[in-house]
C-alpha cells in the first residue's frame, strides 16, 4: 500500500488499509498482518490508525556471503 507524497496526510492510506482488511474478511480471512520497518514512521502510523496493533520488533536474519 502506498500513497503519493502529494496526497499524504488526508486519510487515504488508512482508508485503503481498512478497505483491504474488509475485503479479506469478506473472502473468509479471520486475521491480517502487515509488516513494515519500524523506521517507516508514516507506515506505522497508518497501520495503527487503521486498527493494527504493533508487535515487538524482530530483526531480520541474514548470512554473510
Amino acid at each position: 500500500m502506498g500513497v503519493h507524497r502529494d496526497h499524504r496526510g488526508h486519510g487515504y492510506g488508512k482508508a485503503i488499509t481498512v478497505a483491504a482488511a474488509a475485503a479479506l474478511r469478506e473472502l473468509g480471512s479471520s486475521s491480517a498482518i502487515v509488516c513494515t520497518p519500524s523506521s517507516n514512521a508514516g507506515a506505522v502510523a497508518t497501520y495503527q490508525s487503521a486498527g493494527f496493533q504493533p508487535l515487538p520488533e524482530r530483526r531480520d536474519l541474514y548470512r554473510d556471503a
